[in-house]
């Protein structure tokens, strides 16, 4: 039976990583004098051990410095160890580190398989190959010695007792990104080695405005309720947790003084899916409408016992496909506007088109006393709270990325000159850009902010970058905006939906078990077992090759009319149908075993 581990021992910061033929065995190396655990490569048990076991002379255990322990993963005959084997510092949060998982290994355990029945064997080679896909998991960040997956308002007003609670503890379960992971660490009492990440974004700079050094920080923390990416997660489950949840707080740290706001964005709230079928845009599919007000209901309340007052601002289109979630939205929330919850719509696109952002300032106008009521989070020189954030912008589009990004960033703006008005550096009608290297710098911080989260959602940087980056559109933007849409399109249809099993796989979503049928499945039949969207293209690019030929020598010769005529037919003719059976085509997820 394990110890139970000192609640104010603070985690190991490295240690070493033994492998030897039937065990792995973790030894921490950062001075501290605890015992090391092992994990058994057979069967993934774990115990603690007092002395590192006995090297063989002609196996010598392969060694290897470790950062932290992201978890353990059960499948169905093994278990798989995931480690951190580099970090990155790339700054501090409230005066602590604040590290970036840089690379991430997995360690089989997965021995017993040898014994298994050849149908679990390749089970077990297919969920096991989703874990490369874990590997390489982006925007993965730490620190050992603070909470980061709290605000700092939310931080400074934990209480002495749970302050003294491990960090996984104390850790807010909409940010933990590998609680699953840890379960069985934490069943085991491993304490100090239980190192709680966040999925997210961390971002700062410095500027000077006179003899005043300023810092600024922007931190994403991405929910792990209904994560996944874009097309293949959408709008809310029936306990109101949304796609593409994200707290953006920005800190602003001067003289002394800390600074906080926090702005969220998230799916809209409804029960609604987008297909992916090789179309550009997949039909809007809004499901058991009749449960729209209950699901809504249950997010915003869950945002007001979070965040306080709420205002959801909806930036989609008032016509087409996004109207009608706009519609339905709405009417939702018709039924929940109060002194304390408010609903704007501001069409994005009618109102600022694709060019003219700077037309934000009208949806600022509407919002304004919402923010100087609501305010934000302000310590003194010493460490006293002298402002509290009692409300939240709620920004959505459809994405919650592109449209959503430029308006927070308007918003971040907007409440970083309140504060720096506060505090004596700017005057009554002094602004961010009228210090140029400061502005630079801003927009630079938001820019990459909106692509890191960007990337994990949708695979690609932030569309409207530009705006964000540079204050304007631009050719070099817009034509970048085309190759990045192009690269979402071709990533939601043939790469997410395996990515999306790893997600799924790894915050168990979805548990692992066998089938009570063990027998081989039969083949595939019809279509889907030589559909291929490589074999569709080459078809129909050949199609289109020999196309172009006989037009070349439609001159000389009737008949390469005809040529031309056919093989254009044949590749329109296949195009046609890779569309119609597109559902066929795509990379669809394969795990069908919710957990919750």
């Amino acid at each position: 039976m394990m110890e139970k581990a000192d609640p104010a021992q603070k985690l190991y910061t490295r240690m070493r990583l033994w492998e030897f033929p039937d065990e792995y065995v973790i030894e921490p190396t950062d001075g501290s004098s605890a015992s090391s655990f092992s994990i058994s490569r057979v069967d993934g048990s774990i115990k603690f051990i007092d002395d590192i076991p006995q090297c063989s002379s002609l196996r010598v255990p392969k060694i290897q410095t470790i950062f932290g322990v992201v978890g353990l993963l059960k499948l169905l005959a093994g278990s798989y160890l995931l480690v951190i084997t580099e970090r990155e510092c790339v700054g501090s949060y409230v005066g602590h580190p604040f590290f970036k998982v840089s690379s991430m290994k997995v360690f089989p355990c997965d021995h017993s398989l040898k014994n298994s029945p050849a149908e679990q064997k390749k089970m077990e080679t297919e969920f096991s190959g989703l874990l490369n896909v874990a590997e390489k998991t982006s925007g993965l960040y730490f620190s050992y010695d603070v909470n980061i997956t709290l605000s700092a308002q939310r931080l400074h007003d934990l209480g002495d007792e749970s302050k003294l609670l491990p960090l996984w503890r104390q850790a807010d379960p909409r940010f933990f990104w590998n609680n699953y992971l840890l379960e069985v660490l934490i069943d085991h009492k491993l304490d100090p080695y239980l190192l709680p990440l966040v999925q997210g974004s961390f971002n700062n700079f410095q500027a000077a405005i006179g003899k005043d050094i300023i810092d600024v920080t922007l931190i994403a923390r991405r929910c792990t309720r209904r994560t996944g990416t874009r097309m293949w997660r959408r709008g809310a489950d029936s306990d109101g947790f949304v796609a593409n949840f994200v707290e953006s707080e920005q800190i602003v740290q001067l003289n002394g003084y800390t600074a906080s706001f926090v702005q969220v964005r998230g799916s809209i709230p409804l029960l609604w899916d987008q297909i992916v079928d090789l179309t550009y845009k997949p039909k809007f599919e809004i499901v058991r409408l009749e449960e729209a007000p209950r699901v809504v209901e249950r997010h915003i309340l869950d945002l007001r016992k979070k965040y306080g007052n709420v205002l959801a601002v909806d930036l989609v289109n008032k016509h087409g496909g996004e109207g009608r979630l706009c519609e339905k939205f709405a009417n939702a929330m018709q039924h929940l506007v109060s002194d304390d919850v408010r609903y704007l719509h501001f069409d994005f696109h009618q109102i600022c088109g694709h060019v003219h952002f700077e037309r934000l300032y009208i949806l600022y106008e509407q919002i304004e006393d919402f923010l100087i009521k609501n305010r934000y989070f302000l310590l003194n020189e010493k460490g006293e709270k002298v402002e509290v954030q009692l409300g939240v912008v709620r920004t959505n589009c459809i994405d919650c990325l592109d449209r959503t990004n430029v308006t927070q960033s308007m918003i971040g703006r907007k409440m970083l000159e309140f504060q720096l008005r506060r505090l004596g550096i700017f005057d009554a009608e002094e602004t961010i850009s009228t210090h140029l290297n400061f502005d630079e710098s801003f927009k630079i911080l938001w820019a990459n902010h909106g692509d890191d989260i960007s990337i994990q959602y949708s695979g690609t940087p932030a569309l409207k970058g530009d705006f964000v980056r540079c204050g304007q559109r631009t050719i070099q933007g817009i034509l970048k905006d085309g190759w990045n849409a192009l690269m979402r399109y071709y990533l939601n249809n043939f790469c997410d939906g395996t990515k999306q099993d790893a997600i799924d796989l790894l915050q168990g979503h979805f548990i692992v078990s066998v089938p009570r049928d063990t027998t081989p499945k039969s083949q595939k039949e019809g279509i889907e077992a030589i559909a291929s969207f490589p074999i569709a293209l080459l078809l129909i690019m050949t199609g289109l090759f020999f196309t172009l030929m006989s037009l070349r020598r439609v001159r000389n010769d009737f008949w390469q009319l005809l040529f031309s005529i056919l093989w254009a037919s044949v590749s329109l003719g296949i195009a046609f149908f890779v569309k119609a059976n597109g559902r066929v085509f795509c990379n669809r997820p394969r795990l069908h075993q919710p957990r919750r």
